[in-house]
């Protein structure tokens, strides 16, 4: 499975970099505006970093010869595909002009000084436009002088000159784009000294224990960005009209600062097909990275794979849906022995997916008390969550993060006048209904969603990850929601004022629990919609109780829906517990949800059976060889995405030997 990003420990020590495209400096900024946009987001745009004969490449996992790169050009050309130029990207995007239904952007990272002896040549002789972004604070130094590139210190002369620079411009082919004056580096990212990328970090301050305002966060890469373009213009390269961020790491809020500077746009290094940000009105476009030795066979699936929006459902989720509890201590020495312990099973695991709780519950009782991260509404229990997430990230094979959070079950501090705005369950007699249990609150209160986003918006700011994985807390009961605020939004709806009068009647039952259930889902989109704007291509998974997969009278219940959550979200975990649903035969149950499942388009790609290694009705492990019978039997009858929970890296379950043989046994990439 590629990266979603470029790795960045890689880029430390030699100085990689992932540029976007820019455009060709032209009349082309006075065009027109029009109020309406084209689609260019099937636009195929190619990520190359080095292009040389030179074995002693600055960045061997990413380089290819001449001949390859060549080769590349010639598929191209024979397979009907047109090379543009970002002019052309830019009027389409404008509404004016149309791209070619089979384009292509060729874009080149960093300057390295290969580029004009290696790749110049090739495309006058091809006649082709590309985009080459540059990085300022490489460039100043004098020609005898070092660059300080990452961990490591380079010879100027390693990159392009001033005069090569202007001279490649002036062939029309080459479009010189900003990679920023001093962000491909990395800064202070948290307490245990991570170094993370400096364009989306929070820089820690040890000498107040605090992280930078976001002021001083907008402000920083305001400068920086401005400085590039003084630069480039002052040595005579048109100003830059698209910005490639470092190592592929952007959020909405640099990308409007970008704007300002006059770059309106950005070129992503996710791998998936779909522009998921609904908010952004930037033009944001994927690259494929070109690694050491792609043939253009190779390189043709991958463009296949774009083509055709094959983005995470076409690819097995191996999930290990990880407690941070279990990391967590109040010695520091045993907290990073404990993390330590998960890095090596996930490695070990081989799993490709880590779903990681930011929230803890100490008390046990399904309801966030704190989290790990820094915020502004409920105390922080460590500041772990980034450390963890970042080292998964950077040590281990996993290509997707996704944040567990609640969306309701918050437990606010009393002072907190919005800790009171709650969830309000009507008495019923013993047994006629199904109590939920957690502590929640309202989502009818106003209140209760500003403070929910804010939670999410502070965990955004923090954290690197991919996608957001929601609690199963997101659930109202046959007698819930009877608040104040509840009870004025089904009102108005049309339903009677009285939950009972509700329940009498089949069709205001339905109704109700349709408005419910809608209700949990648009405010799990809304709080999605936070997280995209600093994550912008961020995936959306929800837990699903297993009653509802099996039965769509259990909508009333929890005020879930299997049809609905298939929609809404990129995917559905079922919790496929067998033990918790206390039932007679855990093959049939299986079995039942994947017929259910199945008979939705695409069922089977968006969901993923979660099953549990615990048994929490008499705290037993579950047997690791039944687990990995019960993996291969999912995955014969047609599953595509399992996952389990919890991992318990301090007693070493579940076994990591005995579930891998039976995860590696399920290919990665999936065909359509």
């Amino acid at each position: 499975m590629k990266p979603r990003y470029f790795p960045f420990t890689a880029m430390l020590s030699l100085a990689l970099t992932c540029s976007t495209f820019s455009g060709f400096a032209s009349s082309m900024d006075k065009l027109p505006q029009k109020p309406h946009q084209i689609n260019t987001k099937k636009l195929i745009v190619l990520a190359y970093h080095e292009v040389t004969s030179n074995k002693n490449s600055l960045i061997p996992q990413y380089a290819v010869n001449a001949q390859l790169f060549e080769s590349h050009i010639n598929w191209l050309k024979k397979n009907g595909y047109t090379f543009v130029n970002v002019d052309q990207v830019i009027r389409a995007e404008r509404g004016l002009t149309p791209l070619a239904p089979k384009s292509v952007l060729i874009t080149f990272d960093d300057g390295y000084q290969s580029f004009y002896k290696d790749v110049y040549p090739i495309i006058k002789k091809q006649n082709i436009p590309v985009v080459l972004s540059v990085v300022g604070s490489w460039l100043e130094p004098q020609a005898n002088q070092q660059v300080q590139f990452g961990d490591i210190r380079v010879a100027r002369n390693q990159l392009l000159s001033w005069q090569q620079l202007k001279e490649m411009q002036e062939s029309g082919l080459v479009e010189i784009g900003s990679h920023s004056y001093n962000l491909h580096r990395g800064v202070l990212g948290n307490p245990q000294g991570n170094n993370e990328p400096a364009a989306v970090t929070r820089i820690y301050q040890p000498a107040t224990k605090s992280y930078e305002s976001d002021q001083a966060y907008a402000k920083r890469i305001a400068k920086d960005l401005k400085a590039n373009n003084k630069l480039l213009t002052q040595h005579g390269i048109k100003h830059p009209r698209i910005m490639a961020w470092p190592y592929g790491r952007y959020n909405q809020q640099i990308v409007d600062i970008a704007k300002q500077a006059g770059m309106p746009i950005t070129l992503s290094l996710d791998d998936t097909a779909t522009v998921y940000n609904r908010k952004a009105k930037e033009s944001q476009f994927n690259r494929i990275l070109i690694e050491d030795g792609m043939k253009p066979e190779e390189l043709a699936v991958e463009i296949r794979n774009r083509e055709m929006h094959l983005g995470d459902q076409y690819r097995a989720q191996k999930v290990m849906h990880v407690d941070l509890d279990y990391i967590y201590d109040p010695d520091e020495k045993q907290q990073e022995k404990n993390l330590g312990l998960l890095i090596d099973r996930i490695v070990a695991m081989n799993v490709n997916t880590v779903y990681l709780q930011a929230f803890s519950d100490p008390d046990g009782n399904g309801s966030a008390d704190l989290v790990y991260f820094p915020n502004r509404y409920i105390p922080m229990r460590a500041d772990l969550f980034n450390r963890v997430s970042w080292q998964i990230q950077t040590r281990t094979q996993v290509s997707r993060i996704y944040a567990w959070m609640p969306i309701f079950a918050w437990e606010l501090p009393q002072h907190n006048a919005v800790s009171k705005e709650l969830v309000v369950t009507e008495q019923a007699h013993k047994g006629e209904h199904l109590n939920m249990g957690y502590h929640r609150l309202s989502p009818f209160s106003p209140k209760a969603r500003k403070t929910i986003k804010g939670i999410y918006q502070d965990l955004a700011k923090s954290s690197a990850f991919d996608g957001i994985i929601f609690h199963d807390d997101a659930t109202l009961s046959d007698y819930e929601d009877a608040s104040t605020h509840a009870l004025k939004v089904y009102q108005k709806a049309g339903l009677p004022k009285k939950l009972a009068d509700i329940r009498k009647d089949e069709k205001h039952m339905q109704k109700w629990t349709a408005l419910k259930t809608r209700s949990i889902d648009a405010f799990a989109m809304e709080l999605a919609d936070e997280l995209r704007y600093y994550h912008p291509f961020l995936l959306t998974a929800r837990n699903l109780y297993a009653q509802v997969a099996l039965s769509a009278y259990a909508e009333n219940w929890y005020a879930q829906s299997l049809e609905e959550s298939l929609k809404h979200y990129d995917f559905t975990a079922i919790m496929a517990m067998p033990y918790m649903e206390q039932v007679e035969d855990p093959k049939k149950f299986y079995r039942d949800i994947i017929n259910r499942v199945e008979k939705y388009p695409d069922g089977m790609r968006k969901t993923i059976f979660e099953l549990q290694s615990v048994n929490w009705r008499n705290n037993t492990k579950v047997p690791n060889q039944e687990m990995a019978d019960t993996i291969r039997d999912l995955y014969k009858h047609g599953v595509i995405h399992v996952g389990y929970y919890p991992d318990d890296p301090i007693e070493g379950h579940p076994d990591p030997k005995v579930l891998r043989e039976v995860f590696d046994t399920k290919s990665n990439r999936l065909e359509p």
